[in-house]
């Protein structure tokens, strides 16, 4: 998040449609075979387990795979290249990020 924002002063992608989300996925695809960043967080906040958008738009979409998003520590959210589907990662990971400003 904080490299899109210094270098491309912009924000991890987020989401709130499937044509969006395939839309992405097929970018993505054409760069990397690897799962990129998108610009979900799923954390506790008051004592449950919510997810949110970096850029602090609404949250009136998902399409997480099946048993995600993971309930146990903060995570962050990659876009699968392969089927789409939105999966919970840990964030410190280095991955391809989608970037939109």
């Amino acid at each position: 998040q904080r490299y899109c924002q210094d270098v491309y002063r912009g924000q991890l992608a987020s989401v709130h449609s499937a044509a969006r989300n395939q839309e992405l996925q097929k970018l993505a695809r054409t760069y990397t075979i690897l799962a990129p960043w998108i610009g979900a967080v799923t954390s506790r906040r008051a004592g449950q387990w919510e997810s949110h958008w970096e850029d602090s738009s609404p949250w009136n979409y998902a399409n997480w795979a099946p048993i995600h998003p993971s309930h146990t520590v903060t995570t962050c959210t990659t876009l699968s290249t392969r089927d789409g589907l939105w999966r919970s990662r840990f964030c410190f990971q280095l991955r391809p990020f989608i970037c939109q400003y």
